[in-house]
């Protein structure tokens, strides 16, 4: 049963009033005409669901569908369900159909035939390789350092922010550059090595030209860059994510989005020299000493030093 409206209520009240002290009165105290109150005590038969309001569709229209076109909808739809409206419409026009594609949309809304939405394959993740120690694998990445945050002479110049993270301890080392080449991440991957508690076996980085030629131009070249050489030196394997997927690096990718928040969103910097020495506070006060819900909220330095006396 439908639910009694506030109009319905209002529409008794005034005939009851009406009948009680005169149309008149009525009229003046609910502030409103007398033949909106004649029309509804004419209406009125004791019931409070003969004051709803009664649909003003007409009951058949000229130009309204045919059987014949009802039909072939139906026919349709039925061998193409999952199919848009365009196609549907484009489908209907090739046997003869002659609406418009505005009208065959109010049809099919109207009589809940609307095209079935299959539903698009869910991307399933592998399952996440969980490290077992400090050093098993270390993910690298490069930030550009926001524009807006260069003051006074450092205006219009370029900073990088060299960023790594083990993936064991979210331990995260970074390091200020002016430059982001080859030689930096050589340079890069030997302070953190010096600074790194534990021996590193593996560095996972993404495609860029500063770790790899594998995708540089030319179609590539087989021939290391001096990141490279430098790892293979240390004995290092290095991992490469696959291209255009940036969340295979997920770790660290969400550092640096965490560093817009945390850092640059509130810093900014008049010199090279002034950058990296915030950069180092910040990452030494804050990132390894604050709390994770994967590390059991500890912190990174926490995690290390939990390893160091379990071993």
């Amino acid at each position: 049963m439908a639910s009694i409206t506030q109009d319905m209520r209002y529409r008794l009240s005034l005939i009851k009033y009406a009948e009680k002290y005169g149309v008149t009165k009525a009229a003046i105290k609910y502030k409103t005409n007398r033949q909106y109150i004649y029309r509804w005590k004419n209406r009125y038969n004791g019931s409070i669901e003969s004051l709803r309001c009664r649909s003003r569709r007409p009951h058949h229209h000229p130009n309204q569908h045919t059987p014949s076109e009802i039909k072939l909808i139906y026919n349709t739809r039925r061998r193409n369900p999952n199919a848009g409206l365009v196609i549907l419409w484009v489908k209907l026009m090739q046997k003869g159909y002659k609406r418009s594609i505005t009208g065959l949309y109010r049809f099919l809304r109207r009589q809940g035939i609307m095209a079935v939405k299959v539903p698009n394959p869910k991307y399933v993740p592998k399952p996440y390789e969980k490290m077992h120690y400090p050093g098993q694998r270390v993910q690298v990445d490069v930030k550009f350092v926001p524009a807006i945050c260069l003051v006074n002479e450092a205006k219009g110049q370029k900073f990088y922010q060299y960023t790594a993270i083990d993936e064991y301890s979210r331990w995260r080392f970074v390091e200020a550059f002016e430059e982001h080449s080859s030689y930096s991440s050589a340079q890069f991957l030997e302070h953190l090595i010096k600074a790194f508690p534990y021996p590193i076996e593996c560095v996972q980085t993404d495609n860029g030209q500063e770790f790899t030629k594998r995708f540089g131009s030319y179609g590539g070249s087989e021939k290391l860059t001096v990141f490279q050489i430098r790892l293979a030196e240390y004995g290092i394997k290095h991992k490469l994510i696959r291209p255009f997927t940036p969340r295979h690096n997920g770790k660290v990718e969400r550092s640096h989005r965490k560093d817009n928040e945390r850092f640059y969103a509130t810093h900014t910097f008049y010199s090279f020299d002034d950058f990296s020495k915030q950069l180092k506070l910040y990452n030494r006060r804050d990132y390894n000493n604050f709390p994770m819900c994967p590390l059991d909220w500890k912190t990174p330095n926490e995690v290390l030093r939990n390893f160091c006396t379990s071993v």
